[in-house]
């Protein structure tokens, strides 16, 4: 009897649980909305680089009295980096370590006065062109020389040592005139002040920011710009790495502009009062 009356109380008490209404599981208690961050009503830089310098060969690169980088090259690169839409920053390294600091993705881009070389172009992707400084005689004030090459005939004329200038006067005047040779482009012009020769053949650009000094003002740049690819070469470049190839066509892009709307003439001008392109 005992057994049957626990059985009932058991029976009675699973009824009355399945009775009691079912509770849902209690929700989490709602989040604020993440508000999405507000949008710039700028567009992104289409390239973030850095442009390499000496900051050693004035007026083309050096460094202004807050030790940043300035001069022709800059501006230049200045100009192609905002037609770029490019976010760029300008640094100066020493000249060694400018073409390996690009190899190692220190530098995007080097613009430091690079020559176009044979070797050069096999290591990087060069841009196009953006300066050409001609070869250029410079003599005394009044010297009977302004004017072709042939004037010069049996004449002294200093070049600086085992540079391209030198390989265009053996070639030109081996025969015609008394070729001096000089360790430096200083030495070469000294000896031109002092009456050792007659004319210095060289770089147009240094032969007439020589002669804008104290020490030059004896001299003066004349005669025919000459301008020899296959002696004196082609000009000056950019060093980009070969992959960016993205990159190189927006900087060649760029200078192109500059020099079809007159904004490369403009910046030419500030330095120099002949063309250098």
């Amino acid at each position: 009897m005992m057994r049957w009356f626990v059985l009932v109380v058991m029976m009675m008490a699973a009824t009355a649980a399945l009775a009691q209404p079912h509770k849902p599981a209690s929700k989490p208690a709602p989040q604020a909305a993440t508000k999405p961050a507000a949008k710039s009503p700028f567009p992104p830089p289409a390239f973030k680089i850095t442009v390499a310098t000496w900051g050693q060969y004035p007026p083309f690169n050096y460094l202004d009295r807050k030790g940043l980088p300035a001069g022709f090259e800059m501006d230049l690169a200045q100009e192609a980096c905002e037609r770029m839409k490019a976010e760029c920053e300008f640094v100066a390294a020493d000249w060694n370590d400018l073409i390996p600091g690009l190899m190692e993705k220190k530098f995007d881009i080097v613009m430091a006065s690079l020559d176009v070389t044979p070797e050069r172009r096999r290591r990087l992707g060069m841009s196009r062109r953006y300066y050409l400084s001609p070869g250029a005689f410079i003599a005394a004030k009044g010297a009977p020389f302004d004017g072709p090459p042939a004037l010069l005939r049996n004449k002294r004329i200093g070049v600086q040592r085992d540079s391209m200038h030198a390989d265009w006067l053996d070639r030109n005047f081996r025969r015609s005139a008394q070729i001096k040779r000089y360790p430096s482009v200083a030495g070469e012009l000294q000896a031109l002040a002092s009456g050792e020769v007659d004319a210095v053949f060289g770089d147009k650009a240094q032969l007439w920011l020589w002669s804008q000094k104290p020490e030059g003002q004896c001299c003066v740049v004349m005669g025919q710009d000459i301008k020899d690819t296959p002696t004196l070469g082609i000009g000056v470049s950019a060093g980009i790495r070969r992959e960016d190839v993205k990159l190189r066509e927006a900087f060649n892009k760029a200078i192109g502009e500059m020099l079809s709307d007159g904004t490369y003439r403009k910046l030419n001008a500030k330095y120099f009062p002949f063309p250098l392109n």
